[in-house]
């Protein structure tokens, strides 16, 4: 089982009210470290539990997330699957500033990320270091107790009237508390506000199935222009491959297409929607029987698709894609399906078989039984006791103990 350990400690704002969570990830010896430091290997991994339902449940609706990031997290492209409405990039004092970083970081503003800087004990150092910054950045974390009270003083100054926001960090006594704010910090961290606590969140036995989903709800969401899809499949080089090998051996074009931009253009939102989910019964599902669900899922899908009305036929066609996902995954399928937020009429029939495709799924339910249970018939004997017990039982079906 896949564990992260997140620290996590909140973030108070004037009112006493819950403004964000500060995210550092653990190690095993319980140190905390940076995000640049668990992504090394488990990037999947570390992203999928970022984005997980839990983590939803703990920001909650109005809740920020503030992540640790420098320049290694930086060009590494793994932020671009962080949601920019509910994540601060928190920029390390320690990241090596170079043309290049800076850049970086002014983009990743641009497209609508807030922007923090860690730990700024208002040094003349500290100033000269992210002046260049300063146009771009939200909120400044400054650290009351490294900071000297004379140039805590004149940086105070200095951003007065500004739209950057100024956090009071390191607040350990009622007496820090109370000074700083009357100083005008607007927002407020530290031990005697609260004490960071640690939770585990768990993973999922194949972290890139969340990596897929990520990507769906992305697609779905038409306000995303199609440079982010690009820049989210571009960081998973299996994937890239493989969309563009699909590509070019289906569609019969003159010249090659070898850009994810080209392929996105020319397939279009509905058809790459619907080979995500093929490559997630095919590739990602651990079921020995992904073949035959794979089969079966496309099926179904293409039958509800032809009852469909016209204008609900690609719906019609991902309702019955996802109508088999909790075969494959290892989770509560009510959580994967608010958290990636599909349109009503699929979260419905998935979760509660009600809605405008309720009838059109149980038709196709139905031929699907009634072949299946020919096959069951003629081939009866060749079944397994064991796996007939796990599969009644499984399915809900009450077994006679005294009649076996």
């Amino acid at each position: 089982m896949n564990i992260i350990r997140l620290s996590i400690q909140k973030i108070f704002n004037k009112k006493n009210e819950v403004f964000a969570y500060e995210l550092l990830f653990k190690d095993s010896s319980d140190r905390e470290t940076g995000l640049a430091d668990s992504v090394k290997g488990t990037s999947q991994l570390i992203m999928s539990s970022i984005t997980s339902p839990e983590l939803d449940k703990l920001l909650g609706k109005r809740s920020l997330g503030f992540v640790n990031i420098d320049e290694t997290v930086l060009t590494k492209g793994i932020l671009d699957v962080l949601d920019k409405d509910r994540f601060v990039l928190n920029i390390h004092e320690n990241i090596k500033l170079n043309d290049d970083i800076i850049n970086k970081i002014i983009q990743y503003k641009k497209r609508g990320f807030m922007l923090s800087l860690e730990r700024f004990d208002s040094s003349a150092d500290m100033i000269n270091k992210f002046a260049r910054l300063f146009n771009f950045i939200d909120i400044i974390k400054m650290d009351v107790a490294l900071s000297h009270p004379e140039n805590l003083q004149k940086v105070m100054k200095k951003f007065e009237g500004t739209r950057i926001q100024l956090l009071a960090q390191n607040i350990e006594t009622k007496e820090d508390y109370k000074k700083c704010q009357e100083q005008g910090f607007s927002l407020f961290q530290g031990y005697h506000l609260d004490r960071p606590e640690v939770i585990e969140i768990v993973g999922p036995k194949e972290a890139a199935q969340f990596v897929i989903l990520q990507l769906i709800k992305i697609i779905k969401d038409d306000n995303t222009a199609n440079e982010k899809l690009e820049l989210f499949l571009k960081q998973q080089a299996d994937l890239s491959f493989k969309l563009i090998q699909f590509f070019n051996t289906s569609e019969k074009l003159n010249t090659k297409v070898e850009s994810l931009t080209q392929v996105i253009n020319l397939m279009g939102r509905q058809k790459l929607l619907r080979w995500l989910m093929v490559y997630l019964y095919s590739e990602l599902s651990k079921n020995l029987a992904s073949k035959t669900l794979l089969d079966l899922a496309i099926k179904r899908a293409e039958s509800m698709e032809a009852d469909a009305l016209p204008k609900n036929k690609d719906k019609a066609y991902l309702a019955g894609m996802f109508s088999l996902l909790s075969s494959i995954f290892e989770t509560n399928i009510k959580e994967l399906m608010n958290h990636i937020q599909m349109d009503n009429d699929i979260t419905s029939l998935v979760l509660d078989r009600k809605g405008i495709f309720a009838g059109s799924l149980m038709r196709a339910e139905q031929a699907e039984k009634e072949y299946l249970r020919k096959i069951m018939i003629a081939n009866f004997d060749k079944l397994d006791t064991t796996d007939l017990v796990n599969t009644l039982e499984c399915g809900g079906v009450e077994i006679d103990k005294d009649k076996i």
